[in-house]
């Protein structure tokens, strides 16, 4: 009976701070299953921290990439300089449109059109090397607007990793534009 007491406690305790239960149990990620499937994370928006943005003014890309992973990643980045086991990275493209406004001519702003998301999650073990998502520290997802049940990208290395390159010696993310690792 106390066991169960001390569990409960520390799941309380661990909701209260913050803490994902996925990770007070030593469990891994709550949107991977056990064959490494990566699951769309509903309200991201809500329930996790923004990282920060970018915007990227032309292309098929243009828009504005906002950043999110959850509170504990970011506290344990700070103690450590690293993405914990089992942080995960959601980065929304939104279409922009600008206009003339009292801050000045030609603002960029978000609108309501979402493009995708792509979501990342650290896996230092290499858990799922047999799944054509997962490699190089990270499992890696694309998830579309019209099917947030299926990661459109079956092979990282094709569809995700190029990308990266650039950012291969910070753990492949451009932590640059995320200043609230450093704070």
């Amino acid at each position: 009976m106390m066991k169960k007491t001390f569990i409960a406690a520390l799941i309380v305790s661990a909701a209260a701070s913050g803490v994902s239960i996925a990770a007070t149990h030593g469990g891994f990620s709550p949107i991977v299953d056990d064959k490494g499937t990566i699951s769309f994370p509903q309200d991201l928006r809500t329930n996790m921290v923004h990282l920060g943005s970018w915007f990227v003014p032309e292309g098929g890309a243009s828009g504005f990439h906002g950043v999110y992973t959850e509170k504990s990643t970011v506290e344990a980045f700070r103690k450590t300089g690293k993405f914990p086991d089992g942080a995960t990275l959601v980065k929304e493209l939104r279409a922009h449109d600008s206009g003339n406004y009292t801050t000045g001519s030609n603002v960029s702003h978000e609108t309501a059109s979402l493009k995708q998301w792509f979501v990342m999650v650290k896996d230092s073990k290499g858990r799922f090397s047999d799944n054509g998502s997962w490699g190089d520290g990270w499992g890696w997802a694309l998830f579309k607007p019209d099917n947030l049940t299926t990661n459109a990208s079956s092979d990282y290395k094709m569809d995700c990793l190029g990308c990266h390159v650039p950012a291969k010696d910070k753990d492949w993310i451009y932590t640059e534009a995320y200043p609230i690792l450093a704070e």
